[in-house]
C-alpha cells in the first residue's frame, strides 16, 4: 500500500476525496484517513451510525475516520498485524506532528504540503513541520489567487531552519468563489461532481492525481475525470 501523506492545517478535506475519486476511476483502491484533530470528513461524508472511530464507503472510496495508527485501522477491519490491507493508495490527511509521526509519513512514498497564505494556515501547518525529528521531502499544494513570488519566499523564510526539503516543483489551486460554491453544493448533496469546476481547479486535481500515481498518463488521468463529470 502507497501511503501519501497530505500535511497542513489548511483545510483539505474535498481537494483529497476530489483526487482520491479520480484514482479510483483509475482502478485504485483507496482508503481516505482523516487523521486531522477536527475530523471535518465526519461532517461531509455521510455515514449512518457514526461512532468514536470506523471506516465507510463513500463512491467507491474507504474513509477512516478517528484512527490513531494504521494497526488501529488493521483491528477495527479485522486483519492481523503481518496482514497487507487490501489498499493500493491511503491518503492520509493530518494537522500535527502526532498524526505525521503515529502513521508514520516520515516513511510515506510522497508527502504534500497543503496551505494558502493567510498566516493562520501558514503559521499553524507550520507547526506540524517544527517538530520533524529527520530532513523530509515536501511538494508544496498552494491555494491562492495568485502565486507571486513574494508569498512563495514568505513561505521558504519562515521554514527556515525545519527540516524540509522543499521540492522545486510545486501545485498552484487559484482562490475562485465559484468552485466554493460547486464544493459546498457537492456537500449539500453528498456527491463528487466535478464537471462545474474551473478548469485551473481540474488541472490541479489532474496533477496531483499523476504526481501520487507516478505511472500514469496525464490523457488517462484526463479521461478519468471526464468520466466523473459524465457519471460514468
Amino acid at each position: 500500500m502507497k501511503k501519501i501523506g497530505l500535511i497542513g492545517a489548511y483545510d483539505k478535506t474535498d481537494l483529497i476525496l476530489y483526487v482520491a475519486k479520480i484514482l479510483t476511476v483509475l482502478g485504485k483502491k483507496v482508503l481516505v484517513i482523516d487523521s486531522t484533530i477536527n475530523q471535518k470528513a465526519r461532517y461531509i461524508v455521510p455515514v449512518i451510525n457514526p461512532t468514536l472511530k470506523y471506516v465507510t464507503e463513500f463512491e467507491e472510496i474507504d474513509i477512516a475516520v478517528g484512527f490513531e495508527n494504521i494497526q488501529d485501522i488493521k483491528n477495527y477491519l479485522g486483519i492481523s498485524e503481518n496482514q497487507n490491507m487490501e489498499y493500493d493508495i491511503a491518503l492520509i490527511d493530518t494537522d500535527d506532528i502526532e498524526g505525521f509521526n503515529s502513521f508514520r509519513l516520515e516513511q510515506a512514498e510522497k508527502n504534500y504540503f497543503v496551505t494558502s497564505f493567510d498566516n493562520y494556515s501558514l503559521k499553524k501547518g507550520l507547526e506540524v513541520l517544527s517538530g520533524l525529528k529527520n530532513p523530509i521531502s515536501l511538494t508544496k499544494v498552494i491555494f491562492s489567487k495568485e502565486m507571486l513570488k513574494e508569498d512563495d519566499d514568505y513561505l521558504n523564510f519562515l521554514s527556515l531552519g525545519y527540516k524540509v526539503i522543499w521540492n522545486e516543483y510545486r501545485l498552484y489551486f487559484p482562490m475562485d468563489n465559484g468552485d466554493l460554491s460547486v464544493i459546498y453544493e457537492n456537500q449539500r448533496v453528498a456527491k463528487i461532481k466535478l464537471k462545474k469546476l474551473s478548469v485551473q481547479y481540474k488541472d490541479g486535481l489532474a496533477y496531483l492525481a499523476e504526481e501520487i500515481l507516478g505511472d500514469v498518463s496525464e490523457s488517462n488521468v484526463r479521461r478519468a475525470i471526464k468520466n466523473i463529470e459524465r457519471g460514468v
